[in-house]
């Protein structure tokens, strides 16, 4: 909890700096979707692609960041309200730092990607809905957690006994059933060079 002793300590390099040393704007893609869409599988392949082309860039996965940072967070609406805010927190420290940083999460409600828009900025918020029908992605069941949440194991999980909020307007609307990971990755990298945020040609 902050108090009244505690002041925002300027830096002198700014994120305009940063961000110009690298040749890039920084922005933060926020991929969210169903468990088993296929978040973190395609932000890794953006992830590859940036770094390919010498852009610089970090991905933060959700189930990464519960091993440390918010490994105390359960999966309750609190829970899942306190992982959004601590993530968009850390997002943006990677944005002032000039990258361009990936955020894998379920990120169920609207009204919490809305605050994270909010905290980053709506100029470097970039919100890429991985839809995905949640019978695909109980198909793919990577992890065995549908299974489990049908069998009562698991409990508030998102599309079977916990909410998800459909973007209404996402900046990038990617289509997993309809595409291969490698279109469904240079569909994203074809919308940050259309925005500027990384030169279209830019040799590896």
């Amino acid at each position: 909890m902050k108090t009244e002793n505690t002041v925002w300590h300027p830096q002198q390099i700014t994120k305009q700096q940063r961000a110009q040393q690298k040749g890039q704007r920084p922005c933060l893609l926020w991929y969210t979707g169903l468990s088993g869409s296929g978040k973190s599988t395609i932000a890794n392949a953006v992830d590859d692609l940036l770094f390919e082309r010498g852009y610089h860039s970090y991905l933060l996965d959700g189930d990464n960041v519960r091993h440390g940072l918010n490994g105390d967070l359960s999966f309750t609406d609190q829970d899942r309200v306190e992982n959004i805010r601590r993530i968009s927190e850390v997002g943006k420290l990677f944005v002032d730092a000039g990258l361009i940083v990936s955020t894998a999460f379920i990120s169920p409600f609207a009204s919490d990607r809305a605050l994270a828009a909010e905290k980053i900025g709506e100029a470097e918020f970039i919100e890429v809905f991985i839809d995905t029908p949640i019978e695909v992605c109980e198909q793919r069941d990577p992890k065995g957690l549908y299974k489990k949440a049908r069998a009562g194991e698991i409990k508030h999980f998102t599309g079977i006994d916990s909410d998800y909020d459909v973007p209404a307007n996402p900046a990038i609307h990617v289509k997993t059933a309809e595409a291969d990971i490698k279109q469904c990755a240079e569909q994203v990298l074809s919308f940050l060079a259309e925005r500027g945020f990384i030169s279209s040609t830019k040799a590896v």
